[in-house]
């Protein structure tokens, strides 16, 4: 149990991990390329490092000093591993992974804990199908683990459903070219999470693979390309940096992240411009990104949050924090992520006295707290950081499992100390 201690403003400068999907993809191109990568400021948490000995059990070499990894290549030659590999409740590794083992020869298998037992993968396994994966649901219910048995890719045409997640067409893009043809992925309906795909294709053309892109809807990725080894350097997060965002938006004072910079492609940068809409002062310089608050404006808001799931949790808390009517439209994938956030999200709110109501695809929140609860976290790592940040603005709050952190913010504690 973490006991969250209140303050009343806030005058910091915080530097985030290194982003969690910058670095897991950046982990897959550099094993598939020839020869030494170098990974700088990357996040090493509990996601990350079950990608990494997933990856050694294919075949590549790879050492860590502190935050850089240093990565040897398989050059697209996987080994065959003789047991499952295992990534706890790692949803995009072990969907990324997916594509990747596809390209080896033999049986590959991709399991995970029991929350990740229950998220879907089926419409992946479908379009890795038509390209020449044969990988199936061990269980039959369109859930991991997985089983794929691989020949390689062979490539071609195939569509994939959208709706769900985008890791699933980023899975397909990164194993692409390596194919014995050329691949064109399709995208039906629509695609959540778009900020996502284009983090995919900047590290792809980072390590030397360009993916040509037709009204964003249609992936053509050239075969016989090979990622080349490089030196990257990993963006901090921002999903990770909007707590620290919120609490300066419902406590008041400056919160500045040096390690955020405007022109990111990452998606959950768009809270800065939710948190000037409800009124604070936001700034991006080479100094990096600077939240002052508190937020000012009360009058009924709708946001669509479609593309940017990982910020929905600490924009619930800061609405929470506002006496006008919130509505968080289009969100009902995260039905399926670590927990089913919006019904947990709508859960704890009301606990702590909030006004909160859930539907399929959307949340209504409309503050203000009232008193402190026992959160629960669902075993979900933004569930207890958001509501460790209302906690600082309000009395009584604890956090029942704050453990559950090191899956993307392994010194999150720490850094929320340091606040006051």
């Amino acid at each position: 149990m973490k006991q969250i201690k209140p303050i009343k403003r806030i005058n910091t400068v915080i530097r985030v991990p290194g982003s969690k999907s910058y670095t897991q993809r950046a982990l897959i191109t550099s094993a598939l390329a020839s020869g030494r990568s170098i990974i700088r400021d990357a996040l090493i948490s509990e996601d990350t490092e079950y990608l990494i000995e997933a990856l050694r059990s294919l075949g590549a070499n790879i050492t860590q000093e502190r935050n850089e990894l240093v990565v040897v290549g398989t050059g697209g030659k996987l080994v065959t591993p003789s047991s499952a590999l295992y990534l706890g409740n790692n949803g995009t590794g072990l969907r990324l992974l997916t594509g990747t083992v596809s390209l080896g020869h033999g049986t590959f298998v991709l399991d995970g804990n029991a929350r990740m037992r229950q998220r879907p993968i089926q419409p992946l396994l479908d379009a890795l199908k038509n390209i020449g994966s044969n990988a199936v649901c061990i269980e039959e219910n369109g859930c991991p683990p997985v089983e794929v048995h691989a020949a390689g890719i062979a490539g071609g045409k195939t569509a994939l459903a959208g709706g769900l997640s985008s890791q699933y067409l980023s899975s397909l893009l990164l194993a692409a070219p390596y194919a014995r043809r050329d691949t064109e992925i399709e995208v039906l309906g629509s695609l959540p999470s778009r900020p996502y795909v284009e983090m995919t294709l900047d590290v792809m053309a980072r390590f030397g693979v360009e993916v040509s892109v037709t009204e964003g809807k249609s992936f053509l990725v050239k075969a016989r390309q090979k990622y080349r080894p490089t030196e990257y350097v990993v963006e901090g997060d921002v999903s990770s940096a909007t707590y620290f965002m919120a609490a300066a938006a419902i406590c008041g004072g400056t919160v500045r992240i040096p390690n955020i910079k405007g022109g990111s492609v990452q998606g959950d940068l768009r809270f800065a411009d939710i948190l000037e809409t409800v009124g604070c002062k936001v700034s991006a310089s080479r100094k990096g990104l600077e939240i002052t608050g508190p937020l000012s404006n009360h009058a009924d808001l709708s946001f669509d949050l479609h593309d940017v799931p990982d910020m929905v949790p600490a924009l619930a808390i800061v609405c929470a924090f506002r006496k006008g009517k919130t509505i968080l439209k289009n969100i009902g994938h995260l039905r399926i992520k670590e927990s089913d956030r919006i019904a947990a999200l709508t859960h704890e709110l009301q606990k702590i006295g909030a006004r909160a109501e859930e539907k399929a695809d959307e949340m209504l929140v409309q503050g203000i707290p009232t008193h402190g609860a026992e959160i629960d976290c669902y075993s979900d790592h933004r569930i207890a950081m958001s509501f460790a940040i209302a906690g600082l603005a309000i009395e009584g709050i604890s956090i029942k499992d704050p453990a559950c952190v090191k899956k993307s913010f392994p010194d999150f504690w720490e850094k929320l100390e340091s606040l006051s």
